[in-house]
């Protein structure tokens, strides 16, 4: 009876209205055909393409103007001796420091407001009420994004503020936050709250990212890993559409084009399941299970016998434990093997047993009792072996650049899905150890940038050092005096530009402070630049 309770009544009408549909809805919803090597298919029952709703105007083209941030870095090595670290999962701890470091959450919030006010409110988008999304990888970087957008909002005088979204409470260096105390006002009033001035930023992690609806978005700028289904839903935030609202923005200072790209051709034009998910696949997944001996048919038995009588936890939690038990004697690969394989009977299963015709009483208990006991299931020790490389390390170098802002043109036909992968290998992977020196070459090689120290002395003085020393209010006043007092301004301006520079490149600074003729070099050529004479030359 709880196995046909679980399939779709006959009298009843089922529909599922989607822009992003899955495998399981597909199979569910769609109506079924076979292509001509005779291979069953699914394409929806009736589709209203995202083509076609840019082409009438329902929706915008979030695409149109894709602008890929990158990001440039070196680390350094601190300790004397050479360590040896997983070379992998150092790897990713050191991206996620860089990233999250509180210099460059500084410089990427300043480029943000920046683009914000010169591409989007000097332009007056949206008639002047356009509001930006700030998706941010993690609530922890939520909250630095929001105190460093705080500050240089603050410092700039900007009349506009943020507003941060997050569930639960979390930790802000020793206290305890939640959005409403960070705000100011209750979670509940954010949606209408950013519809009204000062506020014009909504920073977020996962919150916002699905199923919020506001047409005054126009802007977003994503530092979070995206892919597939999630990429097209966090995007299509801004695609919703009004009378004075012509296009929007997206800054990415994390995923890349090809990315994005294959994300969105997915759902772009029809959308079909190339294949059906196969019963019998769960005659496979519950012999692998068996395989295990993490428990027995009896206990199988027993255990649902009690469960369908609505027996207590006391008198179900002994048959659970027993597979614990068990479970925890069984190797690292068993472990992850078994529990992978669980975790994928029940999700099948879970979908089958809606769109079969049939019932199978024992993939009924089965999947009754494995759902009660994945969660007592404790994760495998998993030893990091890259355990204190941060100790051991320092970011040197940190810059971002900007490139040419793109369209991403999507391929003009349907496409195919694959269903969920059924089963899986069960094997834990083998750690690669390596020295860290090795670990940061590698590391610099893919993410420091292609610039020679020649080629980096020019590129700073032309793109950073000599726009900020124009722009200094001191030097911009004594340019009206004398000659002389202006050239003694400007000296003391680039000074002042110096210092900032050792923050953002410390190597660099170093570089033009220790060498004499450099500095002078380099005095010179700002000076040049400044007073619109020459261009910087390369240096010797």
């Amino acid at each position: 009876a709880k196995a046909r309770a679980r399939q779709l009544a006959t009298n009843a009408s089922y529909f599922a209205f989607t822009a992003t549909p899955k495998a399981k809805t597909l199979q569910t919803f769609g109506n079924p055909y076979q292509d001509p090597d005779g291979e069953t298919k699914y394409r929806p029952a009736h589709e209203y393409t995202m083509k076609q709703a840019i082409q009438e105007g329902f929706i915008l083209d979030v695409l149109a103007n894709y602008t890929p941030v990158e990001s440039y870095y070196k680390l350094v090595k601190k300790v004397e001796d050479d360590p040896e670290f997983d070379e992998k999962r150092a790897k990713k701890k050191l991206r996620c420091y860089v990233e999250s470091h509180d210099h460059a959450i500084r410089l990427k919030a300043e480029i943000m407001i920046d683009h914000f006010q010169q591409q989007v409110i000097a332009p007056k988008k949206i008639g002047g009420q356009a509001r930006a999304m700030v998706v941010c990888n993690g609530i922890a970087r939520t909250i630095q994004y929001y105190h460093a957008f705080r500050a240089y909002l603050t410092e700039t005088k900007s009349p506009y503020q943020a507003i941060i979204a997050f569930s639960g409470e979390h930790n802000d260096n020793g206290s305890t936050v939640t959005e409403s105390s960070l705000n100011g006002f209750p979670g509940k009033d954010i949606e209408d709250r950013i519809q009204d001035d000062p506020y014009r930023f909504l920073i977020c992690a996962d919150k916002f990212q699905t199923g919020y609806d506001e047409p005054l978005l126009h802007t977003m700028y994503v530092d979070k890993t995206l892919a597939g289904i999630q990429a097209v839903q966090t995007l299509s935030r801004l695609n919703r559409s009004r009378p004075d609202k012509h296009d929007v923005f997206v800054l990415d200072f994390t995923n890349n084009t090809e990315t994005v790209e294959k994300a969105f051709a997915d759902y772009y034009r029809t959308t079909i399941l190339s294949k059906e998910i196969d019963p019998d696949s769960l005659y496979n997944l519950q012999s692998t299970l068996d395989g295990y001996q993490i428990y027995s048919p009896d206990q199988i038995e027993q255990f649902v016998g009690l469960y369908m009588t609505d027996a207590k936890r006391d008198q179900l939690d002994p048959f659970l434990d027993a597979s614990v038990a068990l479970y925890v004697k069984a190797d690292e690969d068993e472990q992850v093997g078994f529990k992978s394989n669980a975790k994928s009977f029940v999700r099948t299963y879970d979908f089958l047993a809606q769109v079969l015709t049939y019932t199978n009483v024992a993939w009924e208990k089965l999947s009754i009792f494995l759902t009660l006991l994945l969660p007592k299931l404790p994760a495998p020790k998993d030893e990091d072996l890259a355990e204190g490389i941060l100790n051991d390390i320092d970011m040197d170098s940190y810059r971002v650049e900007k490139k040419a802002v793109l369209s991403i043109l999507l391929p003009d036909e349907d496409a195919e899905i694959a269903p969920a992968a059924i089963g899986a290998a069960g094997r834990k992977p083998e750690p690669t150890l390596n020295k860290l020196s090795a670990i940061l070459n590698t590391f610099n090689d893919q993410f420091g940038g292609l610039f020679s120290d020649a080629d980096r002395v020019v590129q700073r003085i032309v793109n950073d050092i000599a726009p900020k020393v124009a722009a200094d209010q001191a030097y911009q006043n004594a340019i009206k005096n004398t000659p002389q007092t202006a050239k003694l301004e400007h000296d003391r301006a680039l000074g002042r530009v110096l210092v900032e520079l050792w923050k953002d490149d410390a190597e660099l600074y170093k570089q033009i402070i220790q060498n004499g003729s450099l500095n002078k070099w380099v005095t010179d050529n700002v000076f040049n630049l400044t007073n619109g004479s020459q261009s910087a030359r390369a240096a010797d």
